[in-house]
């Protein structure tokens, strides 16, 4: 199993209605890193959920990757993919970019390093320093 993160501008596609609609496919991913990592992935790989907008950005909850990458059906270029995920937990708190950056476990994180980046690999190691760091507050 591998460990990712996607983001989500709240504005386009919150947790809230991640939660509501328990499943979706993840669309409009627009740069290859990140499309790459879309390939990347396996059903029953782990994701973590970052809103990176309104309010502070933060890791709010998990998802569940349930379909492997498939043409996005939201344009006709066959370059373009997407996964279907669905929900899987919420984190009670959240853990905030702030909080991670502050983490020294996490310096190499795909978060800090390479910010703008929407779909990203999380290592193991990351993934339970982030789940420690949400269940410690």
């Amino acid at each position: 199993m591998q460990y990712w993160l996607i983001k989500s501008d709240p504005e386009t596609y919150s947790f809230e209605r991640m939660k509501k609609e328990k499943t979706t496919f993840w669309e409009g991913v627009r740069n290859y890193a990140a499309r790459n990592n879309l390939k990347a992935m396996k059903k029953g790989d782990l994701c973590f959920f970052y809103e990176s907008m309104n309010g502070e950005p933060s890791i709010v909850g998990t998802v569940k990757i349930t379909k492997e990458h498939y043409q996005d059906p939201t344009t006709d270029e066959t370059a373009w993919v997407c996964v279907d995920v669905t929900y899987q937990s919420t984190l009670k708190p959240t853990v905030t970019l702030k909080e991670i950056k502050a983490n020294p476990k996490l310096t190499q994180m795909a978060l800090v390093r390479l910010s703008r980046l929407s779909v990203q690999p999380v290592t193991e190691e990351e993934w339970e320093e982030v789940l420690q760091m949400s269940s410690k507050k």
